[in-house]
């Protein structure tokens, strides 16, 4: 048991001093990877790469959503969001699995809790795509609690790739028609914003109408 513990908190010291040591090298620089890969744009494997190196990423809580700007900068929107959809989804899946991992033997101390039902019981697929599609919400902070809690899979994978595809969309067409720009004020306009906003608030009504009706029955 001890020997299981101490692994895990190596595991989590070690990502974190990888984090640090990406961030501090500048691979965690959007302008730089763009740099890097705009040569390569053309090649089917940097697609391939970019998902993968998303996916690792995102496992990890990592800045798996800087791939936006790469993205959206050298791919028309549709690929883009293919891109992201699919890297987000399997990284989704990745912190998934790891934070169960993580966290397994406490949450056999608290799943019998009153507390631990309730979040389960408000698992499903409204909730889950609301905070994918909000403007803004961490994606590793959807994946982790998703894992932790043991949200209902299928409601988690359908979420990821909606939620995330509609959203990236979104950015990536702004991001496209600004001829590269990388100026953050071009995702703050409400007529982008707007939309994802009012997504993510009609599937909280959606969730409440559905837990209110629990009570019911």
């Amino acid at each position: 048991m001890i020997r299981r513990h101490l692994f895990r908190l190596i595991l989590v010291a070690v990502l974190i001093v990888i984090g640090l040591s990406m961030e501090y090298a500048g691979l965690l620089d959007a302008a730089s990877i763009i740099d890097l890969a705009r040569d390569y744009a053309r090649h089917w494997w940097l697609v391939v790469v970019l998902i993968l190196a998303q996916a690792l990423l995102f496992t990890f809580a990592l800045a798996g959503s800087l791939f936006l700007w790469v993205a959206a900068t050298l791919y028309a929107p549709p690929m883009a969001t293919f891109i992201l959809a699919a890297g987000g989804t399997l990284g989704g899946l990745g912190a998934y699995f790891f934070s169960g991992f993580l966290t397994e033997d406490w949450k056999r101390r608290i799943e019998n809790s009153r507390s631990y039902r309730l979040m389960q019981a408000q698992d499903n697929f409204f909730t889950l795509f609301a905070m994918r599609v909000f403007p803004g919400f961490p994606h590793s902070l959807v994946n982790y609690s998703a894992g932790i809690l043991r949200a209902n899979l299928m409601h988690f994978i359908v979420a990821a790739i909606l939620g995330i595809s509609i959203k990236s969309f979104i950015y990536a067409r702004v991001i496209y028609g600004a001829a590269s720009s990388l100026s953050l004020d071009l995702l703050l306009d409400f007529t982008i914003l707007g939309p994802l906003v009012l997504l993510s608030l009609m599937s909280v009504v959606a969730v409440w109408i559905n837990y209110r009706a629990g009570q019911k029955r």
